[in-house]
């Protein structure tokens, strides 16, 4: 199911010969309005015309989240603040928060976006989407309604909290499409297991879960709790929220939607392109933006990229499920570690809960990790031989996985904490 064929379906020498039209607006936008966009080309020596084809995009600046903080609230605005009907900010817990704004046009492209990941996971006019991404200056919740709206869909705003009212909502308004977090997922999947409600008793069919990397072990586990299909979702809101790529049904990566998007995938460390394939750090450039139109912004998520076709018909290329972010990256005695893979290894070994906390601490000078994992009531209760053999086999697939020993502290049900939002998996005691 296609929500905009003709956009999403277009070949992709008429999707490359569009995005270099947009391209040409939005720079020639950027150096005229901003200021600091402006600065950036001419110490590169670079004025839009200059650019002339999609090829030339690398000869332009990178844009960072500290650029938007330095001209914090407004100065990365291209159009004057009367055009603005809508300012949302990121969730930075250091400092200002990087201040996005939107035109009326914005809005309704995002909320173009948003219908069409809801389409992806089989959304119809008639669907019920009960949206628990939270409301407010996040851009989950609001990106959310609006394209669920769009697409004419019943729409029920939850937001996030009160999770054993919102599992009677989903029971009674018959919900087909839950929108929130995977692990808020996990947390409602969990208080149905506690009101003994059955997944088959609920008319979820799908569920749209992002705003945090999760990996596939973590997929299978939510379609297996609460009887849907996972689709992961990507977004930010440096660049517009929710929405900037999605999974079809086949699950076999995120559809980037390169008509409203330019993606690259550079080293992180040199900043050079990269070849399609290969892992690394997206970058982002906005090509139908008014408010706040961003040139090659460095999201620091690390990813792939791909253009070959996909099963649904779709022509915009496809990034694979988010690894994690390069600020997430752990380094422990010259291994990167990142959260998705000690969360994938728990999977994999089964037995535990998919709820852990990583904890790094630097002794001696040397790093250590500890991992405290959840276990089930039944086997918490169990005896200490049975818990011995589970600590162990848990231990040997993040050694399998990560090629280094971990120390692995098996924890009561409910010991760490939850949360609607984004979960907090890593404590860093080391003074890098």
């Amino acid at each position: 199911m296609h929500w905009n064929k003709v956009r999403e379906c277009m070949s992709r020498d008429q999707l490359r010969s569009y995005q270099f039209e947009k391209l040409k607006e939005t720079i020639d936008r950027v150096y005229h309005n901003v200021e600091s966009y402006r600065q950036k080309m001419q110490e590169k020596g670079i004025i839009p015309e200059d650019i002339n084809s999609l090829e030339d995009l690398k000869l332009l600046p990178f844009t960072t989240k500290q650029d938007l903080r330095d001209n914090y609230p407004y100065n990365m605005f291209a159009v004057p603040l009367e055009e603005i009907i809508r300012i949302h900010a990121s969730s930075g817990t250091t400092g200002k928060p990087t201040v996005v704004g939107y035109t009326r046009r914005d809005i309704a492209n995002w909320a173009e976006l948003i219908a069409r990941c809801l389409t992806m996971g089989g959304g119809k006019r008639e669907s019920v989407v009960q949206i628990s991404y939270g409301y407010g200056l996040f851009t989950g919740g609001l990106g959310f309604h609006y394209g669920a709206e769009k697409l004419g869909a019943v729409v029920v705003p939850t937001s996030g909290g009160n999770t054993r009212r919102q599992v009677m909502l989903m029971k009674d308004l018959k919900t087909e499409i839950l929108a929130c977090t995977p692990s808020y997922a996990l947390c409602i999947a969990e208080t149905l297991e506690e009101m003994g409600i059955k997944h088959e008793e609920l008319n979820l069919k799908a569920g749209i879960f992002g705003a945090e990397p999760w990996s596939d072990n973590m997929r299978k586990e939510l379609e297996s709790k609460l009887g849907i299909k996972a689709l992961d979702i990507y977004g930010l809101s440096e660049v517009i929220g929710p929405g900037v790529a999605c999974e079809c049904m086949e699950q076999q990566g995120l559809h980037i939607f390169e008509d409203f998007f330019i993606p690259e995938i550079i080293d992180p460390i040199t900043e050079e392109p990269l070849p399609e394939g290969e892992r690394g750090e997206l970058v982002i450039t906005t090509i139908d933006k008014e408010g706040l139109p961003v040139i090659r912004y460095k999201t620091r998520d690390i990813t792939s990229i791909s253009c070959k076709p996909c099963p649904c018909g779709r022509t915009h290329a496809r990034i694979e499920k988010l690894l994690g972010r390069t600020d997430d990256m752990l380094i422990i005695r010259g291994v990167n570690v990142f959260p998705s893979q000690i969360e994938s290894a728990l999977m994999i070994a089964g037995d535990a809960e998919p709820h852990y906390l990583i904890i790094v601490d630097r002794k001696d000078n040397l790093d250590s990790m500890e991992v405290l994992v959840e276990v089930s009531e039944k086997l918490f209760a169990d005896e200490v031989r049975k818990l011995e053999e589970v600590r162990r086999k848990i231990t040997s697939s993040i050694y399998t996985t990560l090629g280094i020993n971990v120390n692995v502290k098996l924890v009561e049900p409910h010991t760490i904490e939850r949360t609607e939002g984004k979960s907090k998996r890593v404590i860093d005691k080391r003074k890098l």
